[in-house]
């Protein structure tokens, strides 16, 4: 989503190589720059003016010592300023109270309300290791009780069940008394939107809100969709106590000013992003990790935290034991790779946490979760025999592989030739060559050519 800001900025970095230091003349040029960026982003008006006068006096004057250029000097300022206009810092849910603590979703129809009330159960649940109950008070829109009832099955929490005859107030009220019964941790209560914010939706929220008591309230906000997305927020923050934000379709083509925006006009922190349509596709959101991501340094921490948690640690230790023997690597393992890829959002979710720089590279090496895809359809076509010994599948077995994914000839054939190059990196690396290997590496991964 914020890639053309991205190239915006680095584009403002680069015209300031080869100049001494930061004078009042180059930084206004590059503010310039900044000021459109920001701008063709949906940044909303007042946080480009602000943001852009924080950095001029930041950065008026700054020495560019040691091996810094002004380029660099200049992206310290500019990392610092975003990070503070998204945030400053993580904020955790807050949980601390008498157990069940209700969690509101609160925000407009469309916004991903519903399933974003489902990731988040699912993120309580498995890195905080709490009880969750899930219930719906949307008795407008029709089958959203039961979208949230599939949700729940397919994620195995608790839902605790209503209809369209009920009232909002005596779901809630009735779901909060079965929580404590049956003593759940948290209680997510998926709330009613509308289209557009009313008179209506307001006053059910707030009485909601009155009798549930809740510890956390989060608006719900789509960043796909600009400027309204500053109003709405405005809107709700003015009718409600809210503790916080969630951004949903951080992963989509829009432009994306809304995470800039949305925290400097309500004064509420970002406490989660959903960043895919994927069930594990919710984040924690860091305003610093996201100022490295618009500045093209990519967010590599968060990339290591997905895959601790996201990669199974015993096939990780099991190939990685492979690679250092350097023998007994086969199709079924490089499936293993492609699986543990997918649980991390695929190769583009991957590309997108990495620099700038290598998210380039990989680009221009044509990485694709399509060929990712294809490579898994040609091995799915594949007898077990077939998998534990590449070497058997000569043109007749090729053809029926093929046959059987949908697929040409060639592209059984490239995904060999790929398994055959890492089979012979990885006797490299057994025998010590370690920059040989390195040097053989380019389209060993699938996806990569």
């Amino acid at each position: 989503m914020l890639d053309n800001l991205t190239n915006r900025l680095s584009g403002v970095i680069k015209n300031l190589r080869g100049q001494a230091r930061l004078s009042e003349s180059n930084i206004q040029d590059a503010l310039r720059e900044v000021r459109l960026a920001l701008l063709e982003a949906d940044v909303a008006l007042p946080v480009v003016k602000e943001f852009t006068t924080q950095v001029k006096q930041a950065a008026l004057g700054q020495e560019v010592i040691g091996s810094l250029t002004p380029g660099q000097a200049l992206i310290g300022v500019v990392h610092r300023e975003l990070t503070r206009l998204m945030g400053a810092h993580n904020d955790a849910l807050n949980l601390t109270t008498v157990p069940p603590a209700v969690v509101l979703m609160a925000g407009l129809q469309g916004t991903g309300k519903t399933t974003t009330s489902g990731k988040l159960a699912k993120l309580l649940r498995e890195q905080m290791k709490k009880k969750v109950l899930l219930v719906s008070c949307d008795i407008y829109r029709p089958a959203a009780i039961e979208q949230l009832r599939t949700l729940a099955q397919q994620l195995e929490i608790d839902f605790f069940a209503s209809d369209l005859s009920q009232k909002p107030r005596d779901i809630a009220l009735a779901a909060l008394d079965f929580a404590r019964k049956h003593h759940h941790d948290v209680l997510i209560v998926d709330t009613a939107g509308r289209l557009a914010i009313d008179t209506a939706m307001m006053e059910e929220i707030q009485q909601l809100h009155a009798a549930l008591k809740p510890i956390e309230t989060l608006f719900v906000v789509d960043a796909m969709s600009g400027q309204d997305a500053v109003n709405t927020a405005k809107a709700f923050g003015e009718a409600l106590p809210l503790t916080g934000i969630i951004l949903t379709k951080l992963d989509g083509d829009a432009r994306g000013g809304a995470a800039l925006s949305v925290h400097h006009i309500t004064g509420k922190p970002i406490k989660f992003v959903g960043v895919s349509e994927k069930l594990n596709g919710l984040e924690s959101f860091h305003p610093e990790r996201m100022a490295s991501r618009i500045l093209g340094m990519g967010d590599v921490l968060s990339l290591i935290e997905e895959a601790h948690r996201e990669v199974d640690q015993a096939e990780a230790e099991k190939l990685a034991k492979k690679f250092k023997s350097g023998s007994g690597f086969d199709l079924n393992d490089f499936k293993t790779q492609i699986a543990q890829m997918r649980k991390m959002g695929g190769m583009s979710a991957m590309m997108d946490k990495l620099p700038a720089q290598l998210s380039q590279a990989a680009a221009g090496a044509k990485m694709d979760d399509r060929i990712i895809n294809r490579t898994e359809g040609i091995i799915n076509s594949m007898t077990p025999k077939e998998r534990a010994h590449p070497e058997l599948i000569k043109a007749s077995r090729k053809r029926r592989i093929a046959t059987g994914a949908g697929v040409q000839v060639m592209h059984v054939n490239q995904l060999l030739n790929q398994f055959e190059q890492m089979q012979k990196m990885m006797k490299m690396f057994s025998k010590g060559g370690m920059a040989k290997a390195m040097r053989s590496m380019k389209g060993m991964l699938p996806g990569m050519r």
